[in-house]
């Protein structure tokens, strides 16, 4: 009996202690887990501090990163100065000529006209007549004529500009004279040599020259004043000069050509209807009709600026419009400054992240 009881004195003391054993396993495993947690918290908290350092600005550091690149600034920017300086003298001279102009339809002349369109317009409009009596109407076509495809075409090829034009390279101050590109045209055999891709001839088509001849010229109106402005440019001052005067004069005789015309038509149809006309009233209109269409028609013959009449005359320029050649080394020189502080921090700032990796790892 003794010895039963004494038996199960001693199995309850080893289960016992087995149960302390397995507590304190527990005990020993929940406390490792925390002391990871804990220790991730911490590198979590680190990294996140090392972030917010990385992330400011230190104008300091800036500033030292700045300085130990010197060398890299001064060699790029160096390049940027000689590479601009040569860029600057490799273009050549532009030079600007200029030319205010007026509407000449402004001036009147037209009132017995502009009188009849107000009392006969509807029945004018009819027989497919113009009465006119629109200045401003007259002054905006004759603009957007001078700035057409067909119009520059015939300009081109009637003052005979293709190879001033497309072969011109620069003009030579001294001989006063335009130098051609030999690359582009053969001046000794007359003939055109440049090289083009296919479909293309040697010779520039008149879509090309139209393309070139609009880059030089500029057209603009003030509509406070009605002034117009027309600009060209060109290397030769003198032959920009020269091809201004003659573009203001071609449009007149342009716009003139084509108002005489009209005029003309407008006469022959009326005379032709008065054949049929037998009531005495309508004869009468179409009388002053055909009287105010023969004033329009003296006044084209007469008028040699027929619709825009020169205020200021387009002059020979003294002075080259472009290129600015000290702003372009100055602009030059700001940019490899700019791009040459760039590559020393983007280097700085690579090498700082890299170090940064390796000492966390």
């Amino acid at each position: 009996m003794s010895k039963n009881s004494d038996s199960n004195i001693e199995k309850n003391r080893n289960h016992g202690k087995k149960e302390q054993i397995n507590v304190s396993s527990d005990d020993f495993q929940l406390a490792g887990v925390n002391a990871v947690s804990l220790q991730q918290q911490m590198f979590l908290a680190q990294m996140q501090q090392n972030k917010m350092k990385d992330d400011e600005i230190d104008l300091g550091e800036l500033w030292r990163a700045i300085w130990a690149g010197k060398l890299t600034i001064i060699l790029v920017s160096f390049v940027f100065v000689v590479a601009s300086v040569l860029f600057a003298l490799s273009k050549p001279d532009i030079y600007k000529a200029s030319a205010i102009l007026a509407p000449a339809s402004s001036e009147g002349g037209t009132g017995g006209l502009s009188a009849l369109a107000g009392q006969f317009g509807g029945l004018a409009s009819m027989a497919g007549i113009n009465l006119g009596g629109g200045g401003s109407d007259k002054t905006n076509l004759a603009l957007e004529v001078i700035k057409s495809r067909s119009f520059i075409e015939r300009f081109i090829i009637k003052h005979n500009l293709l190879i001033p034009l497309m072969a011109g390279e620069k003009w030579d101050r001294l001989t006063d004279t335009l130098i051609l590109n030999e690359e582009l045209y053969d001046k000794a055999n007359s003939k055109w040599v440049r090289k083009v891709k296919a479909l293309k001839k040697a010779e520039p088509s008149s879509w090309e020259a139209f393309i070139k001849f609009s880059g030089l010229l500029n057209v603009s109106q003030d509509k406070n004043t009605s002034m117009v402005t027309i600009e060209l440019e060109y290397f030769a001052p003198a032959m920009a000069q020269q091809w201004l005067s003659w573009l203001i004069s071609d449009v007149n005789e342009f716009m003139r050509d084509q108002d005489q015309k009209e005029a003309q038509n407008s006469i022959d149809y009326l005379t032709e209807q008065l054949k049929h006309i037998q009531v005495t009233s309508m004869e009468t209109i179409f009388y002053q009709l055909i009287e105010e269409q023969t004033k329009n028609m003296m006044l084209t013959k007469v008028k040699a600026e027929y619709v825009l009449k020169t205020i200021d005359p387009a002059q020979v320029p003294d002075e080259k419009a472009k290129p600015k050649r000290a702003l372009i080394v100055v602009l030059g020189t700001i940019l490899g400054v700019i791009l040459s502080v760039i590559i020393v921090l983007i280097r700085f700032f690579s090498k700082k992240s890299i170090g940064n990796d390796l000492n966390q790892v």
